[in-house]
């Protein structure tokens, strides 16, 4: 019997693996929710955008920037239905953490910097910035017009690129009466593992993906001796507002055990999960990590996928 026919004969059945799986994003998201508040953000200034949606990794990692003791979090989202819940949510639970919530488009500048420059103003120094929003498209190749192509450039990469321009200016300056001694600061990024490798997103979200991997690479080198870190995250299939009707529907068929079996870990991943990596990249536990696209994928992009049951 070869390796891979070994391996196959080993796995659990679709049916099993899902409860398993259940199980397991069951006690991640109570271990996370159970968990002692920590220090890891103590007296940060952060900022996040895309935080709107209700299931979405924006509002998971707000929520655990505070838990880590983040100082002041300004929180910013295109659709301002949902801001006035987390910050409720957030003020409730940690009474010491203070939120400024803003209702703006990601991708504009005047709103960028300006939030930029109101963190400086209010608390004198900018420390984190996690350029976390973004759009998804559907079209295939030939059913994408320009105008879907350069609205996902727009949404996904120049937010980004906005994102790194004025919250690196920020973390730059200096401000010793609010303990920042020199310049320093922790840029991060939402990109995708689209914009590692092709399969995992339309022509459009990959391109733009893509370009948030290669302007964390670029701009650790053009904000080299600043200590100022730029990194982007690379989700796998995470169940958020966004992938929902995807789940939804496999669900319907009866095909839930198969959402996420591509990968090693055969099983999706939830918010909480990528929080937890954004934690890391804000934190001072990644104070030697610059310039790198972090894949948090259960192992998608470790290899070419292979679908069980189908080797050669």
């Amino acid at each position: 019997m070869s390796g891979y026919n070994k391996t196959r004969h080993q796995q659990p059945s679709a049916e099993e693996l899902y409860k398993v799986t259940t199980a397991r994003l069951q006690k991640i998201q109570s271990q996370l929710a159970d968990a002692p508040q920590g220090i890891r953000l103590k007296d940060k200034i952060c900022v996040i955008t895309g935080v709107g949606s209700l299931k979405g990794i924006g509002r998971a990692t707000a929520i655990r920037f505070a838990h880590e003791g983040a100082k002041h979090l300004y929180l910013i989202d295109f659709d301002g239905t949902n801001l006035p819940n987390l910050k409720s949510t957030i003020e409730t639970t940690y009474p010491d953490v203070k939120v400024t919530t803003l209702q703006a488009d990601a991708a504009d500048e005047a709103a960028i910097s300006g939030v930029c420059e109101q963190a400086l103003r209010e608390e004198g120094r900018l420390d984190v910035f996690y350029a976390n929003a973004g759009v998804a498209s559907r079209n295939a190749l030939a059913d994408t017009s320009a105008e879907t192509f350069m609205n996902s450039m727009r949404v996904n990469a120049l937010s980004c690129f906005l994102a790194v321009k004025y919250a690196s200016a920020a973390m730059k300056k200096t401000n010793p009466s609010r303990g920042k001694e020199n310049s320093g600061g922790s840029i991060i990024m939402t990109a995708s593992t689209a914009g590692l490798r092709s399969g995992a997103g339309t022509v459009d979200y990959s391109a733009s993906k893509a370009a948030v991997n290669s302007i964390a690479k670029t701009s650790a080198y053009q904000l080299q001796k600043t200590d100022i870190r730029v990194n982007s995250i690379c989700p796998g299939l995470i169940e958020t507002g966004m992938t929902g009707e995807t789940f939804e529907y496999a669900r319907q068929r009866g095909s839930a055990g198969k959402i996420g079996q591509l990968n090693p870990m055969g099983r999706y991943g939830i918010p909480e999960e990528i929080a937890q990596a954004a934690v890391f990249l804000a934190s001072d536990d990644s104070s030697y990590v610059n310039g790198q696209n972090i894949a948090v994928d259960g192992g998608l992009s470790a290899s070419h996928p292979v679908a069980p049951g189908r080797w050669v």
